[in-house]
């Protein structure tokens, strides 16, 4: 249990893809605070299970990533009541699917918060303590759209593609403090943010819901099958190694081979 005493903030991790990285580091004995929305009752038995799982702690914090002040306060809590913040996993994310003369200017300002400058914020908060400490890691959940484009998803694109510039010029900053930064870029994950977003493309691309799954989602995807999240969070987990401490300012594709083309 390699990460036995080190503090891991997951966000967006009250299921799919921030579970499952929440769920390893706390098999490696870190101490993990959750955050996003949900049940109650599904939350406390997730976080329950992750203190199990690590034989340390969990904390759910209900931070909105879309508030700066909510952000800075999720940090300091985790250094206040863990005793340090040793990791942190950008992962909150949502989806809104439409041709930009139909984009509502909302859903674009709501997928570019909770994406990227949530992000921005969340290194802003954390970098303080990773440099003081000597060591800290940095993962963003980036996605097979940080390289490349699909129609109809321009906020989305635009914020993944963001997130990939964000992490290079972080991981230029803190070269030199014994911290690297970043992004795993999965293809398809079988999640609830890809399970919601199939009416919108059906509905946007006049298909049916079997040709959404075969001919758009997995299109790209040259194995045609979904990435797991237990996939993904393995990869963060060894880029919290000391094996993984020259793997700075990078875009990892976990992507099935769709950016290989």
């Amino acid at each position: 249990m390699f990460l036995k005493g080190k503090t891991a903030i997951v966000t967006g991790s009250t299921s799919g893809i921030g579970l499952a990285y929440a769920k390893a580091f706390a098999a490696e004995g870190a101490t993990v605070v959750i955050n996003g929305f949900g049940d109650a009752d599904a939350i406390e038995q997730a976080r329950a299970g992750l203190a199990v799982a690590s034989g340390a702690d969990a904390l759910y914090d209900a931070a909105d990533m879309t508030k700066p002040d909510q952000i800075a306060a999720m940090v300091e809590r985790a250094a206040r009541e863990c005793g340090s913040v040793d990791i942190v996993v950008n992962n909150a994310g949502i989806q809104h699917v439409s041709p930009i003369d139909e984009f509502p200017d909302e859903k674009m300002e709501a997928v570019l918060n909770i994406i990227l400058t949530s992000a921005w914020y969340m290194m802003k908060a954390a970098v303080p303590h990773m440099k003081k400490a000597g060591w800290g890691r940095i993962i963003s959940t980036g996605s097979a759209h940080s390289l490349v484009a699909s129609p109809n998803k321009s906020a989305y694109v635009m914020a993944k593609h963001g997130l990939a510039g964000l992490t290079k010029t972080i991981a230029l900053e803190t070269a030199t403090h014994g911290i690297t930064v970043n992004t795993i870029s999965p293809g398809y994950v079988w999640t609830q943010l890809v399970e919601d977003q199939i009416p919108d493309t059906m509905k946007s691309r006049g298909l049916t819901r079997e040709q959404v799954m075969n001919d758009v989602l997995l299109a790209a995807q040259p194995t045609k099958e979904f990435v797991t999240p237990e996939q993904v969070a393995a990869l963060g987990v060894f880029l919290c190694r000391d094996e993984a401490r020259s793997i700075t300012g990078t875009n990892l594709s976990v992507d099935g081979g769709w950016t290989a083309a």
